[in-house]
């Protein structure tokens, strides 16, 4: 895989667990029903409907951002409107289970 990822110019996939000792957080951008059936612990739930009006109120652009949802979608959505409005260290981290287990 790394070959592909030189071949192309792709950077190194995001080490999260490494990324987490540094601080970062986990953004869920699923809604609160899907939130509270299943979550990382402490991960922030913002709805992704919800997450513009949360931009400059509850979130500090100098941490790294993990977003996550259930399956990739929502959060690739979240990582380009964070982008956008100036956050820079932002990754989607995919479905949440899948983020969770790259976790441990």
């Amino acid at each position: 895989m790394s070959f592909l990822r030189k071949l192309f110019g792709l950077k190194p996939a995001p080490i999260y667990s490494e990324m987490m000792a540094k601080g970062a957080i986990i953004l869920d951008v699923r809604t609160k029903g899907e939130f509270q059936s299943g979550h990382i612990n402490g991960s922030k739930n913002i709805p992704l409907n919800d997450l513009y009006t949360y931009i400059n109120k509850s979130i500090d652009k100098n941490i790294p951002i993990i977003t996550c949802c259930a399956s990739g979608m929502r959060s690739k959505s979240a990582k380009t409107l964070l982008r956008a409005n100036g956050f820079d260290e932002v990754h989607n981290g995919g479905g949440w289970r899948s983020l969770k287990s790259k976790l441990k």
